[in-house]
């Protein structure tokens, strides 16, 4: 479902509008999905689970479920119900969570393949009662074309590139940036926190160190990944996050909180430094340290690269074609 016609369309897309009503864009979504369903040889759901489940079902057609979070979280916080992060909804027993809870188990309980990009997701799914053999690991791709020209940026600028949400807690980084006066930060996208932001860092008294640019074309926000000191992500949660790969992947470093499934892309040390989440402290020790050793920024943007060299996507989608082979029976 979107409110955007898709860009580019190798095969048949059909698009249903969030502007209807809930029931009545649901009710079409998964009638239009069992139509096409009868048509397939697999149902490859990457959201709307109920809806993949029933026409999975009513068609009777194998079901691949692409998880990249947990979708009773995220309808959790969508209807304002939850605002902590995810490991804190694991743990809550609330009624009302609990039936959203339930929805997305039963949702996937019809799917005989499910894959998830991390092992911290797979340890999420686990304990929602989804045996581990249904579970297949499967990283995001890293970008094609990872060759972006560097766009030439401030010495010490760190890019921040991605929605403006509180998942991704810029606070830590904006005020981070106050004990780091070389330090400069460019924040690429936006969102419904922008404006606290904007705001937060005008009262951080930061004297232009700190630029907000809204969102870009994906080809600049590779370009200014590029050319970043290093790219930050000082999130409260994440599960397998795409930016990071993404920074890696054009051969920049990570500052990144350790937190989910960031560990398994951002190695300390290796590729990127690794903080306590929502340290304000250490975010800024880590990004002095990028500041006073640009032999320590060189060795670790030395590691970005070969970090993410199995994320090749003909790789990776070769690898998902199987799965889906397989789940069809052609395999």
């Amino acid at each position: 479902m979107g409110n955007e016609r898709a860009t580019e369309r190798p095969c048949s897309v059909q698009t249903i509008s969030r502007a209807r009503p809930f029931p009545i864009r649901y009710t079409h979504l998964a009638l239009a999905a069992s139509r096409a369903a009868r048509l397939a040889d697999v149902v490859y759901a990457s959201a709307t689970y109920a809806a993949a489940a029933a026409a999975a079902t009513a068609a009777r057609r194998p079901l691949v479920a692409k998880l990249v979070s947990d979708p009773a979280f995220e309808r959790a916080r969508r209807y304002g119900l939850f605002v902590g992060t995810l490991d804190d909804f694991q743990q809550e027993r609330r009624p009302d969570l609990a039936a959203l809870k339930a929805g997305r188990s039963l949702a996937l309980r019809a799917a005989g393949t499910i894959v998830v990009p991390s092992e911290y997701l797979t340890r999420l799914a686990e304990g929602w009662g989804v045996e581990r053999r249904r579970i297949l690991v499967l990283p995001n791709a890293a970008p094609i074309g990872s060759n972006p020209r560097a766009r030439k940026l401030e010495p010490y600028t760190f890019v921040f590139a991605g929605r403006l949400t509180r998942q991704k807690a810029l606070t830590t980084a904006i005020d981070a940036l106050a004990h780091v006066p070389e330090a400069h930060l460019l924040i690429l996208g936006d969102g419904p926190e922008r404006a606290a932001l904007e705001t937060h860092a005008a009262q951080a008294s930061l004297n232009g160190r700190i630029r907000f640019e809204g969102a870009r074309p994906r080809a600049e926000v590779l370009e200014a990944l590029a050319g970043a000191y290093a790219v930050v992500l000082p999130s409260a949660w994440e599960n397998f996050p795409h930016a990071a790969i993404e920074a890696l992947a054009v051969g920049t470093p990570v500052v990144a909180s350790a937190v989910g499934g960031v560990s398994e892309v951002v190695r300390d040390g290796v590729n990127g430094l690794l903080v306590q989440t929502g340290s304000t402290e250490q975010f800024a020790g880590a990004l002095a340290r990028l500041v006073e050793s640009p032999e320590l920024r060189e060795r670790l943007a030395a590691g970005t690269r070969p970090s993410v060299a199995g994320l090749d996507p003909e790789v990776v989608y070769g690898r998902l074609e199987s799965i889906l082979a397989r789940a069809a029976g052609a395999l």
